[in-house]
């Protein structure tokens, strides 16, 4: 009994734990959701302010707005190419973490023009201007160069699987379409009728042909008709052979009897 009540106690020590550990993951998740939420609004508002003083205002406060709203909108959208592409690409991980060293440099560049904007002294603010446009431009060139790099290069990974998809599609294509090629194969029956020809398709189909006869004298002339050789006539047998013994083929025609008159 003892021990069903302990088992009971912890299984309620340990609902009420992960209650109050899911209840402050929540109110962390739910404090990060706002303050995220505030930083962006803060931020919009801020890039409208700076985009209408840019319009808005001329002189060195415009410049310095102008300067503000250029740093912040590349920095910004080399920021998201980055985060976007490592995502997919891990080798990207080196190019944000050498953006993470440029951001600091942008953001004190940053807060320094941001100073500058309330400072009274136009003229001392004025003189710095060349050298803060110089700073700004090397930034944002920075920027520009790894944006671009990072789009190049998921830009020619998507070229080469187009390549690589479009060659296997060509060669799916060929297979579902192998009746053309058999077409533009020549058939094995529609040989050359050249010069053996026909005793090739004499070995092939496995028919001997039969021998001229012995004595006659056109035994060279049919060895060449057919490309071979011309073959020295065999001496005249002592015997003439049995006609009844010779082998018989289909094609071969009976010999017509002799008519008496």
């Amino acid at each position: 009994m003892e021990a069903a009540i302990t088992i009971l106690a912890l299984l309620f020590v340990a609902f009420i734990a992960l209650g109050v550990y899911a209840t402050v993951k929540a109110v962390g998740a739910a404090k990060r959701g706002v303050d995220r939420t505030i930083t962006q609004a803060r931020r919009t508002v801020e890039d409208t302010t700076l985009r209408a003083k840019s319009f808005g205002q001329t002189g060195v406060a415009g410049e310095l707005a102008q300067l503000r709203l250029a740093l912040r909108t590349l920095m910004r959208a080399t920021q998201d190419a980055l985060h976007a592409g490592v995502a997919e690409d891990s080798s990207l991980s080196e190019s944000v973490g050498l953006f993470r060293r440029l951001s600091a440099h942008g953001l004190e560049l940053d807060e320094e023009l941001k100073r500058l904007e309330r400072e009274p002294d136009r003229a001392t603010v004025a003189g710095l201007l060349p050298q803060l446009r110089e700073r700004t431009q090397r930034i944002t060139h920075s920027a520009d160069s790894l944006r671009w790099a990072a789009r190049d290069r998921a830009r020619q990974f998507a070229d080469d699987d187009l390549d690589a998809l479009n060659a296997q599609i060509d060669i799916e294509a060929g297979a579902l379409r192998h009746w053309t090629v058999e077409e533009q194969q020549p058939a094995p029956g529609a040989a050359s009728q050249g010069p053996g020809s026909g005793a090739a398709r004499g070995r092939d189909a496995g028919v001997d042909w039969p021998e001229p006869a012995a004595g006659s004298g056109n035994s060279s002339t049919a060895d060449e008709s057919w490309g071979g050789p011309a073959r020295e006539e065999a001496p005249q047998a002592i015997t003439a052979p049995d006609p009844h013994l010779r082998t018989k083929y289909p094609w071969q025609k009976s010999a017509r009897p002799e008519t008496t008159n």
